[in-house]
């Protein structure tokens, strides 16, 4: 959809050559106009945060603010420039009067309008119309706007012509994450003597209008977080913007006056590589909190009508990452045929078997991703919920560290070392720190909250003020939520709450594999690296389950110097290599409990046998396991037996060897032979073995609590069963006394569990 809006012309001029280094032609370019050109405002289109930050200091340091002196003489200068200008402008229009009379003519399309005139408002509006474009290989390029390459100076000093300084330039930064009072500052008046310069990403495309801005440098590049089908991987890519948005780039130059702007590309490139419109949102993120919506509301995911529908592989690997998180689960497919019907082939339809579990109802309570939605359903354990929320709201919120300040004058290498020095001490050690990059945002929120998140703290300890502000009202939105969901919660918005202590850190880590099982990452021993080739490509990396080439720990993390040999991550960003964020260590053995759908499991092993468990009131055994599908070999570990007639057999041999009910262990003396049970080849007993076997399965009894339970109906369930393994009749009456041998000591678990 295209509304079209009054604007002054602009001229569009292309580059000859499209150069890889943008950032430097964007330099370049900017040092011709403010040396060049007649006065006005310069903004300058570059990709991302760290760009603008490099060229607002480059520009910063070749034309900076100048002593008092040196201010007059610029002014001079500047005076000077304009009276040349203006006397050239003068015999240009002479001769062009004396050669040829050009007559006024009548513009239909410049009349008066009704309607107010432009202003903040129409900032989305496509402002196309007007503009005129100029490409420098056919010369067509206004004389006095035509820059030339012989006045490059890229020494990063003070340039002066002849015993003149040059004018200063007052160069601004405008991105999203920068401060409320910084941004305001493109819109003052610049300091006299002064051009206005303002480096900027695609947020001065449409958000708002910079005044006086007469020259815009495009580079043509947008950083835009670009979404795998296939992978689900999330990543930033420097990448061509559409033809619509630098359209609207170029119309930032003729908002006050007519303009120009200089593409730092050709047009060849604009008409082939550059796409007509930005794609849709729907169409470059995960859907998984979509999907999770729409199956909660019962609606159908497959064929609904979307004004803009997804791609049919966004919809299947949502519902696929949605399976493996536990949201969802697989129904039987109804659609069954008893005999083949022989009919035309033709392309079927694809089918969503999947229905929402009771997990996801859970999950999708919460306005957030489903990884975190699941973090928060199980926190509620162990009082880890006030942790959770802070971790999720943390987590949920972009850039929440400061990387480097902003400020020119501060010393970037002490800062960052004292910003890390500091990181590390909120991360902490044992497990504290295997939480890792989560342990240092949690506890960065909590020193910013007791220090009433005031923005001077912030600053001074690399924090981001407004990504503190959007994460208090996070926590309030979820606490209130939780209350609404869980009424007898009761959990309140702790400005002083105290840090997670070394259990709790323990059992975050598990909530954090819990929502994170699909990003679980092993390191590359050295061992595995044979060639040279691998060694200089895999060396420090990690291998993931869905993707094939290496990735990193980012520079930044508190986990960079230990190296876990398996680390879960949030996303995966993608500079000069693929670096995980927000990463968290964890144990191999967890994936069996956390994430048992994606392991291979061996039979249990003989050594060490399999035992009664009574936190976990289940029967449990050591088995050998793989994790996903290229079969990560994780250590032996202890989950719970198979179902099968060997859990019958071990739990039937700990209820009569008194691990089960402790009352009856007293009694084991006198039983014949319990080992017999376990042992298939045994035919000692083997009458008493069946009908003991053969009473548990008809049940179903594998544990205390469904023992209990029957007994609470049926007194004597057992007895007779277990009166037979006993010799003496005295033992026998005094067992009878007892039965069933139940107290009411209850147990508790001490993990997480799902």
């Amino acid at each position: 959809m295209k509304v079209d809006s009054r604007m002054f012309e602009v001229t569009i001029h292309y580059n000859k050559r499209t150069s890889e280094d943008y950032v430097g032609e964007a330099y370049k370019k900017a040092c011709k106009i403010h040396r060049q050109l007649p006065e006005g405002g310069i903004l300058i289109f570059v990709s991302g945060q760290q760009e603008v930050n490099t060229l607002v200091r480059k520009l910063r340091a070749t034309f900076p603010l100048l002593s008092s002196d040196d201010r007059e003489a610029a002014a001079l200068s500047g005076y000077r420039r304009k009276k040349l200008e203006v006397k050239a402008n003068r015999k240009n229009n002479i001769d062009s009067t004396t050669n040829n009379t050009i007559l006024p003519q009548v513009k239909l399309e410049s009349f008066i309008s009704a309607l107010p005139d432009d202003g903040e408002g129409e900032e989305e509006e496509d402002e196309e119309a007007m503009v005129t474009e100029l490409d420098d290989r056919d010369g067509a390029v206004d004389s006095d706007l035509d820059l030339n390459d012989d006045d490059d100076n890229d020494d990063g000093g003070i340039v002066k012509r002849g015993s003149e300084p040059e004018q200063p330039m007052w160069v601004l930064p405008l991105y999203s994450m920068l401060t409320p009072d910084k941004q305001k500052m493109v819109f003052e008046c610049p300091p006299e003597g002064m051009r206005l310069c303002v480096v900027a990403t695609n947020v001065a495309e449409t958000s708002l209008t910079i005044p006086s801005v007469k020259y815009v440098v495009d580079s043509g590049k947008v950083k835009e977080k670009v979404y795998d089908k296939v992978t689900g991987v999330s990543m930033f890519h420097v990448t061509w913007t559409s033809q619509a948005s630098a359209n609207q780039r170029a119309g930032r130059a003729g908002r006050t006056a007519a303009g120009h702007c200089y593409r730092l590309y050709s047009s060849a490139v604009f008409n082939d590589e550059f796409r007509k419109f930005s794609q849709a949102e729907i169409q470059r993120r995960p859907i998984d909190d979509l999907v999770l919506v729409m199956k909660a509301m019962n609606l159908p995911v497959i064929n609904f009508p979307f004004p803009t529908p997804p791609d049919y592989l966004q919809v299947r690997h949502a519902i696929k990452r949605l399976l493996t998180l536990g949201a969802l689960e697989e129904m039987p497919d109804s659609t069954t045929h008893s005999a083949p019907i022989k009919k035309k082939p033709r392309i079927q339809t694809p089918k969503d078997n999947s229905r929402i579990s009771s997990l996801g109802k859970a999950m999708a309570a919460f306005p957030l991703s489903p990884r975190y939605g699941k973090m928060l359903a199980l926190s509620h354990q162990h009082s880890l919920l006030p942790y959770t929320v802070v971790m999720v709201a943390a987590l949920t919120v972009p850039e929440v560290l400061t990387e480097t300040p902003l400020d020119a004058r501060d010393n970037y290498n002490d800062t960052r070392r004292i910003w890390q020095q500091l990181r590390r001490r909120w991360a902490g050690s044992g497990h504290s720190l295997s939480l890792g990059d989560v342990m240092v945002l949690v506890r960065a929120v909590g020193a910013a909250e007791y220090q009433a998140g005031g923005r001077q703290w912030c600053d001074s300890n690399g924090l981001r003020h407004k990504a503190i502000t959007e994460i208090r009202k996070l926590r309030r939105q979820l606490t209130n939520e939780i209350n609404l969901i869980i009424p007898s919660c009761d959990l309140i918005l702790d400005p002083k709450m105290p840090p997670p202590t070394s259990d709790q850190a323990r059992l975050l880590r598990q909530i954090v594999l819990a929502g994170s099982i699909d990003h679980v990452a092993r390191r590359v021993d050295d061992s595995e690296l044979k060639t040279p080739e691998d060694k200089a490509k895999w060396r420090h990396a990690y291998r993931t389950q869905d993707m094939e080439e290496p990735v990193f720990l980012s520079g930044s993390c508190v986990l960079r110097n230990d190296m876990p040999p398996w680390v879960v991550f949030q996303e995966v960003e993608e500079t000069h290599k693929m670096m995980m964020r927000n990463v968290t260590a964890i144990e191999p053995e967890w994936l069996a409990v956390y994430a048992s759908h994606l392991c291979t499991f061996s039979p249990p092993l003989e050594s060490p046998e399999p035992h009664y468990d009574t936190h976990t009131d289940r029967i449990l055994c050591h088995r050998k396991a793989s994790f996903g599908a290229s079969c990560w070999v994780l250590p032996v570990v202890e989950v719970e037996h198979p179902e099968g007639p060997d859990l019958y057999r071990w739990f039937a041999y700990h209820l009569l060897m008194g691990s089960v009910c402790p009352m009856l262990h007293t009694y084991t003396q006198h039983l014949h032979e319990p080992r017999t049970l376990v042992n298939t080849v045994a035919i000692r007993f083997r009458e008493q073995r069946e009908r003991l076997l053969r009473a548990l399965m008809t049940r179903g009894v594998t544990t205390l609590s469904q023992l209990t339970h029957i007994w609470k109906q049926h007194p004597k369930y057992l007895w007779k069963e277990y009166s037979q393994w006993i010799a003496d009749e005295d033992v026998k009456q005094e067992v009878f006394k007892i039965w069933p041998p139940i107290n009411n000591n209850t147990t508790t678990t001490t993990i997480i569990t799902l």
